[in-house]
Order: C-alpha cells, then structure tokens, then sequence
C-alpha cells in the first residue's frame, strides 16, 4: 500500500468525534470520512455542490444527535451507551492532478481502516464517490451484500467516456468479485438508465424493488434478499427518500421513500448483518431549507444503522 496522506480536517467533527486527519491517528471501531469528489462529467461544474454536503452534515451535528447521553428514541437508549472507539478521518481533498491517484487514496485509506476490522461512514459527494470504496471491498476477507436506496438504477458502464461518474456506482459494483448480491430499492420516474441497462442489472440478478412496489408489497419481500449472515454495504442517494423529507437534491423525484419507513430496515439489517460500511451521497447543500433538513436526515440515516450495529443484540458487537 502506498503511504498514505493526510486529509483535511472538517469544519466540525461529525457529531463532535475526534478529529483524526494524521494517518498515525488513524485506529478505531468506527471512522468516518468526506469524499467530495467523483470522476467528474465534461459538462458538470467541479466541485460540484454536493462537495460541500460532509462538512453541511456535520455542521448539524447538534441536531443530529443533541448529545451522547440524551435519550435516543430510534435507538431506545442513549447513544453513550452503544458506541466504541470513533473517530472523524475529515475529507479526502482533491483540487488538481489525477482522478486516477484521488480514488486510490481514499481506496487505500477505507482498506487501511477496514483491514483493522472498522465500520466505515461515508458522507459524499455525488453517487460516484461510492466507486473508490467499492474497490477497497477486496480489505473485507468476506463477500459482501450491496443495499441500495435511490430513485435511479445507477448502472451505467460509462456516460461520455467516463466510467466512475454518479451514473455509473452500481454497474461497477457489479464488477466485484467480493459483492456476490445487490437489492435495489426506490426506483422511480426516469433517469440516465436505459433498457440495455435495466436488463443488464436483471440479467446480474439484482433484486430491483421501484418505488411502488414497496408500498403495495411492504418490507419483508426486500429484507428476505439479503442473505443470512452476509456482510453489508449500504449507499443511500438522498434522491431514493422523499423529497418532502429530504429536499436538498439534484434530481427531485416525488414518491420517493419516508424517513419512518427506512428507519427501522435499516435497524432491522444491522442488527441482523454486518454493515461494514456506508454511505449518504448526493446532498446538494445550497438546496436545503433553513433548519439544514436534508443534512440532518442524512445524519439520522447515519445514526439509526450506527446505533443498531453497536446494540447489545446488533451484528458488530457479535462479531
């Protein structure tokens, strides 16, 4: 492994954890860490504002999680109580040189943290950030299981030549040989996908649920395609929830998925699987309400797998 550098520190550490951007810092059960950058688009402005969303949730900190020892109702206990060792690893710069050596460093850094045995947070960025962790998987020793809430299918092998852009995360996760399985959930309305990429992902034998289905057939059929015991990966494109909920996106897509509906699955998989990682992506800071609602809930998202994880009967503290 290269050796690794610095990253920059965040405006606040996420829900106040230390701040560790010196690579000798880096051990812990749990880190978290800003990747603002995807393989960017010749059309797309760079940075683009969902750059600025890690340090625009941790900002919200305070209302995330109004301190450890308060009570935490979707956990049914106060956080102080669940969590292990924490750190904030801070954001992954990139303002120049090669996109190439930008995804081998945050690769290099998650497989550094990973190999220790962490559970690993990730606040984006568009879609695309979620490429550099997939290729750190191979730091897991395990298959893994990718769970995936978004309004698009993501499965597209390149847009403009570009092969590690926001419409491309779940096609190269199919491309991993440590992801055998992938469920799909909150499709809606269009996006860049097109029939040869739908039938790609069927043919994969990703477990696809559009928005509708979720509603006329309910969680169970969603949550039995995860297989038992597995290990977890978890992207969540703020785009999937509702954008009565959730607002501060790119592409708004009414229908989307409710914060009291993806609490509980998410609970539900951590207790029951290892979720070695996870990220919220696609927040668009400049688009939020005045309370900060969609940085708050993408912290909530965050804090409702985290707790879980780390219950007395939640999969990290079996492992």
């Amino acid at each position: 492994m290269r050796e690794l550098q610095p990253t920059s520190a965040p405006v606040r550490g996420f829900l106040d954890w230390p701040v560790a951007t010196d690579p000798n810092e880096w051990s812990a059960d749990v880190a978290l860490l800003g990747i603002q950058h995807s393989e960017p688009y010749a059309y797309d402005p760079r940075p683009n504002d969902q750059a600025r969303a890690p340090d625009a949730i941790r900002l919200r900190s305070e209302q995330i999680c109004y301190g450890r020892d308060q009570w935490d109702f979707d956990l049914d206990t106060p956080l102080a109580a669940l969590l292990p060792r924490c750190i904030d690893m801070g954001n992954v710069a990139w303002s120049d040189g090669s996109y190439d050596d930008y995804s081998a460093a945050i690769s290099d850094r998650v497989r550094h943290l990973w190999k220790q045995g962490a559970q690993i947070f990730a606040l984006g960025g568009d879609h695309g950030v979620t490429i550099p962790l997939l290729d750190a998987l191979d730091a897991i020793g395990e298959t893994v299981h990718v769970f995936h809430v978004d309004a698009h299918l993501d499965w597209r092998a390149e847009v403009g030549g570009v092969p590690r852009g926001y419409s491309s995360p779940l096609r190269w996760a199919s491309t991993k040989p440590q992801v055998t399985g992938m469920t799909q959930i909150g499709m809606r309305q269009t996006g860049s996908a097109r029939r040869p990429e739908v039938e790609a992902a069927r043919a994969y034998g990703s477990h696809v649920f559009a928005a509708e289905e979720l509603y006329e057939k309910g969680w169970m059929p969603v949550l039995a395609t995860i297989p038992q015991g597995s290990a977890v990966y978890i992207t969540i494109d703020a785009d999937g929830m509702d954008p009565t909920e959730m607002p501060a996106v790119m592409a708004p897509s009414p229908g989307g998925i409710l914060y009291r509906e993806i609490a509980p699955v998410l609970r539900r998989i951590a207790r029951a699987h290892r979720v070695v990682g996870m990220d919220v992506v696609e927040v668009a800071p400049s688009y939020d309400s005045a309370n900060g609602i969609t940085a708050i809930m993408a912290g909530r998202l965050v804090m409702n797998v985290l707790g879980a994880s780390w219950a007395p009967d939640g999969a990290m503290r079996r492992r």
